[in-house]
């Protein structure tokens, strides 16, 4: 016996191309933010953030003819939500030769929900080094921040309610570039992060 549907199905708020048109943009606001690419390091916050890092220097390099250095930083061990949740994989934390100190470094995540991850970020930051500045580039900015906690570059701010999830999917993982959002449908809407800005 077939069984009953859960809902309606995901719907697809960012196609491929919408989320290469997104990090272009970003690649090119942290180009104008940081009058070009020196001192640049990108870190991704494991597991969508680091595929995305990466995206997001060739594009830098296709701008500059420079290679930035891009590299993972994990989490896991620093969220204060650790004995509330199973227990997770420790994913790898790769720093670039040459590390962090006096770097602009740009943490590159999927999507900022309430913030705790990105604190999490700068408490493990803290261990490998001490950059010039740290900023933040997410995909999607979905709101409902717990945490004083704003991101420099954003691809899209798609304001949701709490009973709604945002997946993103990138081909690296999942075979395709989409995000969707799934849950109670109502009056949700998306904005360009230009829009936000204003």
């Amino acid at each position: 016996m077939p069984s009953a549907p859960t809902g309606p199905a995901p719907r697809v708020v960012m196609d491929p191309r919408d989320v290469s048109r997104a990090l272009t943009r970003i690649a090119h606001e942290i180009l104008e933010r940081n009058k070009g690419a020196a001192d640049l390091v990108l870190l991704g916050i494991p597991s969508r953030g680091v595929p995305l890092a990466q995206r997001v220097a060739a594009k830098i390099a296709a701008v500059e003819g420079v290679d930035v250095a891009v590299g993972s930083l994990d989490v896991t061990m620093y969220r204060d939500d650790l004995r509330m949740r199973p227990a997770r994989t420790l994913l790898p934390t790769e720093i670039p030769h040459g590390g962090i100190d006096g770097k602009v470094v740009v943490l590159v995540d999927d999507v900022l929900f309430s913030g705790r991850t990105i604190r999490a970020a700068l408490d493990a930051m803290n261990d490998v080094g001490r950059p010039r500045a740290v900023r933040l580039a997410v995909l999607v900015d979905r709101g409902h921040r717990e945490l004083p906690i704003r991101a420099d570059f954003v691809g899209k701010n798609l304001p949701t309610s709490l009973v709604e999830s945002v997946r993103v999917r990138l081909a690296e993982f999942d075979g395709e570039d989409a995000v969707t959002i799934s849950g109670t449908p109502g009056a949700v809407t998306t904005r360009d992060e230009n829009e936000e800005q204003r």
